[in-house]
C-alpha cells in the first residue's frame, strides 16, 4: 500500500494515517513530523525550515524533497507507506513521481479528506499532541473531551499544543492550501488516483470510510451468457477437402461394382439360355389327324 493523505490543514489527516499504520503495519511519513523533528535536533534543514513553518508557511520544495528521499530509502516502507501531508504542490507531486518512477513504485491511491473550513478551525485550535508517542488528541473531541494528558503512553505525558497550530495562522493556511495544494486535486483525479472521503463527524466513523475507499473493489459477477457462434469460414476445411474426393471415388466404385454385377447376371442368364433343348412338337395318332382333316362338322 502507497498513499497519499490529501486534504487541508486539520482535516484528519493525521489522526487517520495513525489508524491505518495499525490496521495495515505500513509506516506513517509526515513531512510536518519530519520538519519538526530537524527543528528539534537543529539540523540544517531544521533551521530553515522553523521560520517558514511559525509564520504558518510552506516550507521551501527542495527542503521537503531532500527529506522525503531520505525517508523512502529506509528499509521499513519497502511494503508501503502512508504520505501525510506531502506533496503539497505541482512541483512536489512531480519530485515524486519521479522518485518513484526510478525504484519502480508507483503510488496506489491518493485520498481527498472533505472538510468545512469553520470545522477546521474548530479542530485546528483544539488540536494536541503528544511529545512522546506523537499522537494527536482534541479537546473538543467527544470521545476525550478537554484531554490533557496521553491515553496511549504509561507515563502518560503532558500534551502540547503545536505552535502553529492556533487561529492566527488558521487563516493564513488554508489560503496557502487553496492556492498551492488544491491544484492537486485535478492533478490526481487526471492520473485516476484519487479517492474521496467525507472527513467530518466521529473519528471511528471516518475510519470506516477510509478503509471502505481503499478496500478493492469487488469483481462483479459474470453473466453467463451463450456462446457466440463461430463465424463460418469460407475456406474449407482440411477434413471437408478430403471426405469429398474420398466420397466421389466411393460413388464411382459402387457403380462400377453395379455395372460389373449387372454384366455378370446378364452374362449368366444367356449362357442359361443358350444350354437350353427346345421343346419336341407332340406327334397326333393318325384316327386324330383325320378327323381334324374331314370335312363336316364335328361330333
Amino acid at each position: 500500500m502507497r498513499i497519499v493523505l490529501l486534504g487541508a490543514p486539520g482535516s484528519g489527516k493525521g489522526t487517520q494515517a495513525q489508524r491505518l499504520v495499525a490496521r495495515f503495519g505500513v509506516p506513517q511519513i509526515s513531512t510536518g513530523d519530519l520538519l519538526r523533528s530537524a527543528v528539534a535536533r537543529g539540523t540544517e534543514l531544521g533551521l530553515k525550515a522553523k521560520a517558514a513553518m511559525d509564520a504558518g508557511a510552506l516550507v521551501s520544495d527542495d527542503i521537503v524533497i531532500g527529506i522525503i528521499r531520505e525517508r523512502l530509502g529506509q528499509m521499513d516502507v519497502a511494503a508501503g507507506y502512508i504520505l501525510d501531508g506531502f506533496p503539497r504542490n505541482l512541483a512536489q507531486a512531480r519530485s515524486l513521481a519521479s522518485m518513484l518512477a526510478v525504484i519502480g513504485q508507483p503510488l496506489d491511491a491518493v485520498v481527498l479528506f472533505n472538510v468545512d473550513y469553520a470545522e477546521i478551525a474548530r479542530r485546528i485550535s483544539g488540536r494536541r499532541t503528544c511529545p512522546n508517542c506523537g499522537a494527536i488528541f482534541n479537546v473538543h473531541d467527544a470521545a476525550t473531551p478537554g484531554i490533557t494528558h496521553c491515553t496511549n503512553c504509561a507515563a502518560a505525558p503532558s500534551l502540547t499544543q503545536r505552535p502553529d497550530d492556533n487561529e492566527h495562522t488558521v487563516a493564513r493556511r488554508l489560503a496557502v492550501y487553496d492556492e498551492q495544494t488544491r491544484p492537486l486535486i485535478e492533478h490526481y483525479r487526471a492520473q485516476g488516483l484519487l479517492r474521496s472521503v467525507d472527513a467530518q463527524g466521529a473519528v471511528d466513523k471516518v475510519t470506516a470510510r477510509l478503509v471502505a475507499v481503499l478496500a478493492p473493489p469487488a469483481p462483479a459477477a459474470k453473466r453467463r451468457s451463450k456462446p457466440k457462434p463461430k463465424p463460418k469460414s469460407k475456406k474449407k476445411s482440411k477434413a471437408k477437402r478430403v471426405r469429398k474426393p474420398v466420397r466421389k471415388a466411393a460413388r464411382k466404385a459402387v457403380r462400377k461394382s453395379a455395372r460389373k454385377v449387372a454384366r455378370k447376371v446378364a452374362r449368366k442368364a444367356v449362357r442359361k439360355a443358350l444350354r437350353k433343348k427346345p421343346r419336341k412338337k407332340l406327334r397326333r395318332s393318325p384316327r386324330k389327324r383325320a378327323r381334324r382333316q374331314a370335312p363336316g362338322p364335328r361330333l
